[in-house]
């Protein structure tokens, strides 16, 4: 390529090769100073006039490995950051970014029951002692098909097709009592109601269930409606008012929860299943 031969009336631009840069191209137009431009006369690339900004029409493209992202580096250059660890977010350091696994402590939804209708028991069996420390049930407008039926709930500590524990003593089956069961009672012994606008609204927390050397405590808190037609909080005991619970009297995991209503089916209603992220 000459300058005589290509650039023959443009006097403001050249095309020239020194030892340290190399090839030069320079131009000076009124309003874009390069143009770049394929074989069908589509411009590619510009750069405006006195300005040190290249832009380009289409993508650029180069070889980056699947997942890496390209970050600047110390040198003030694009360089590829491999993809981190599965479940690792970017992390800023003073300087630079890095992979990071994720601080523990959030909440993270793990799946609902759905549109619940006349069903005999609502199971969950998606505890994971690698990512969650404990659980949140947030029941939403849990109704029982039986006027006065009392909510309960049993817990297996099998990790597939669970069995849930049904001895007569393996449960203390409410708070603040020494009488034990074949199930826990979630609000004490309280009666709900069936009427449209009645059951259960609350949370139900089954906490630290992954170690085998505590006995496991499953607590609550929310509010009722009871067959008298009037919203009350939790029971923890007959006539005495507070959170409800109870306590699964073994030594060992619980990898999986079923509750359900003292008589009768779950009318309808919606449970939603939530983990507490390890820290």
């Amino acid at each position: 390529m000459t300058k005589a031969r290509d650039l023959a009336g443009f006097s403001t631009g050249s095309i020239t090769n020194t030892t340290a840069d190399g090839l030069i191209l320079k131009g000076d137009g009124s309003s874009t100073d390069v143009v770049i431009k394929n074989g069908a006369d589509a411009t590619v690339a510009t750069v405006s006039d006195g300005s040190t900004n290249l832009s380009v029409a289409g993508s650029v493209t180069g070889a980056l490995a699947r997942g890496a992202i390209q970050v600047g580096n110390s040198s003030g250059v694009a360089a590829a950051l491999a993809k981190g660890t599965s479940g690792y977010v970017l992390t800023a350091g003073a300087n630079d970014l890095s992979w990071a696994e994720g601080g523990g402590g959030g909440t993270e939804f793990i799946t609902s029951s759905g549109a619940i209708s006349n069903a005999a028991t609502l199971d969950f069996t998606a505890f994971d002692s690698s990512k969650y420390d404990s659980y949140e049930f947030r029941f939403i407008d849990f109704l029982p098909a039986t006027d006065g039926a009392v909510l309960r709930a049993l817990t297996s500590s099998d990790t597939s097709n669970p069995s849930y524990d049904t001895g007569a003593s393996d449960y203390r089956k409410h708070l603040t009592t020494s009488v034990t069961a074949a199930f826990g009672d979630v609000n004490g012994d309280t009666a709900n109601g069936n009427a449209a606008n009645e059951g259960f609204v609350g949370i139900v927390r089954v906490t630290n269930p992954h170690t085998s050397n505590h006995t496991k405590i499953v607590t609550n808190d929310g509010a009722y409606y009871a067959p008298d037609a009037y919203p009350y909080p939790l029971y923890y005991s007959a006539g005495s008012r507070g959170a409800g619970g109870f306590v699964r009297e073994e030594n060992a995991q619980v990898n999986a929860i079923r509750f359900y209503w003292s008589s009768g089916n779950i009318a309808s209603g919606e449970v939603v299943m939530f983990g507490v992220v390890n820290s």
